[in-house]
């Protein structure tokens, strides 16, 4: 395979970089290749939100530009081939005033010791180019990935109310809520468009970016150990954190297959690089009562970068998609250059980090049920912090009710086990029986013997028991189709 130099977009100029390494990240390209230091490093994990910029990409129809905040700390150069970066140096006029955003920052002293500021600043402005007049909860959402350690936010949301105020200019960055770009960026995007494959590197270690599931397939097949990237939320760790070195990347974000969101009679199929984001909406649509855990489930940094692929692939005990797709019955359609097949996500886990996946094998679709008549799908995530925080138990629970009878019930849990798994013993002790207290009470006692939770440095095992026993009583409560005063309440947890 020839090699090929990656191509983006940053401040109107096409950079074009030939040597590149595969691992090297956005943020390390930003401070030390182009000495552009208003992009901090933090934590090197995604977790705080000082080295946040936003990307910009053609739409799936190629017609307009969409823009999305992502931490740079975690994301790999090579992927941002076709694309174009923009960052807090990138928001000033040609005159050096400032941008809307930033002003409005200024106006409401939203910065303090200044070094978490630029990263807010680029949160905010994608939320300024969807919308520029958001809601208290718009703003919390949006501001969920970043962290002030001078503690802060009043001002930094009050600039947000804001931003609107201030004389935009004529420059599409600075056009409030516009999702129009102008013809000439978006030509500019579709010139670096790629009708064929990339192929990167540095002489010794590649990256690869095929461009359909067959061209996917024949690269595993020919390079089995290669590492699969998608959107970096967990292999960018490996790398910032773990230190490990990758020989050979192949990117899945290219993939038009894997891209695909559909729904049918019976299914919606989501591809396995479709962004949070992206999959977010449509989960939603039909299964509304999934709200908390989505918006808890990462910041949106994280859900524009990381796929629910990647999250259900990768398989951590921790992982808060699984229970709840676990919970209604979801399969994953996997696919190599024999052929594909299609697995139950109950079975697709074997062990910790262990799932079904072969060499050369790959996950090509997310199956799941469309909801059932008479049956509601819940949630439930516990966490020390509200925001932006891995699961100490996350639950998934689908219940179908026939009057006061249980006529349906599946249960998943995540952070009880070395997998996500079902509660198969609680499972049995609810099916059939009637929809009371007593019943509640064996199904929790059952649950013990469905899982033997660990300590770690999220929880205790016995808070872990104890907590997904409660959770049970905290579905029943919310279901049982009365009202509950709070002294019931009191004594039944």
């Amino acid at each position: 395979m020839q090699k090929q130099p990656i191509r983006f977009l940053l401040d109107g100029e096409v950079i074009e970089i030939d040597d590149v390494d595969p691992t090297r990240t956005v943020l390390e390209f930003l401070r030390e290749d182009l000495r552009r230091t208003g992009t901090k490093e933090g934590c090197a994990e995604g977790d705080c939100g000082a080295c946040t910029v936003v990307v910009a990409e053609l739409d799936r129809d190629g017609s307009d530009v969409e823009l999305r905040a992502i931490n740079s700390c975690i994301q790999f150069l090579p992927t941002l081939d076709g694309k174009e970066l923009i960052t807090v140096e990138s928001l000033a006029d040609s005159d050096g005033g400032l941008h809307p955003v930033q002003q409005a920052m200024v106006d409401e002293h939203g910065s303090q010791c200044g070094f978490c500021t630029p990263g807010f600043v680029m949160s905010l402005f994608a939320l300024y180019k969807q919308n520029a007049r958001p809601n208290r909860r718009e703003i919390d959402d949006a501001l969920s990935g970043n962290l002030c350690r001078c503690t802060g936010y009043r001002p930094i949301i009050a600039a947000a109310k804001r931003m609107a105020d201030h004389e935009p200019g004529d420059d599409w960055l600075r056009q409030p809520g516009a999702s129009s770009a102008s013809t000439e960026r978006v030509e500019r995007l579709r010139g670096l468009s790629r009708d064929t494959s990339l192929t990167a590197g540095d002489g010794e270690r590649w990256f690869h970016a095929p461009l359909s599931t067959a061209e996917l397939a024949e690269l595993l097949a020919e390079y089995p150990d290669a590492t699969l990237l998608a959107g970096g939320t967990d292999v960018g760790l490996w790398v910032t954190k773990q230190h490990r070195e990758f020989d050979r990347i192949v990117y899945t974000g290219k993939v038009r297959e894997l891209t695909r969101l559909a729904v049918t009679d019976s299914h919606l199929e989501i591809g396995a690089a479709v962004s949070w984001t992206d999959a977010m909406p449509l989960l939603l649509e039909h299964y509304p009562l999934l709200e908390e855990l989505m918006l808890r489930f990462a910041s949106p940094l994280i859900r524009n970068a990381g796929t629910l692929g990647g999250n259900v692939a990768n398989g951590s005990p921790i992982g808060d998609s699984m229970p709840a797709l676990m919970a209604v019955g979801t399969s994953v359609v996997l696919r190599s250059r024999e052929g594909s097949r299609e697995v139950l996500l109950d079975d697709f886990y074997h062990d910790y980090m262990v799932n079904e996946l072969a060499a050369g094998e790959f996950m090509e679709t997310i199956r799941i049920p469309k909801p059932v008549a008479g049956t509601e799908l819940r949630a439930y995530k516990i966490s020390k912090r509200f925001d932006q925080d891995i699961s100490a138990v996350c639950a998934g629970i689908l219940l179908g009710l026939d009057g006061d009878t249980v006529r349906t019930v599946r249960i998943a849990f995540g952070g009880m086990a070395a997998t996500v798994r079902r509660a198969s013993q609680c499972e049995q002790a609810l099916a059939g029986q009637p929809w009371n207290e007593a019943t509640i009470e064996t199904a929790m006692r059952a649950l013990a013997n469905d899982f033997a939770p660990i300590d770690d440095m999220r929880s205790t095992a016995d808070y872990r028991l104890r907590v997904a026993q409660n959770l049970l009583r905290r579905l029943y409560l919310e279901t049982r189709g009365d009202t509950v005063s709070l002294y019931e309440y009191g004594r039944a947890g």
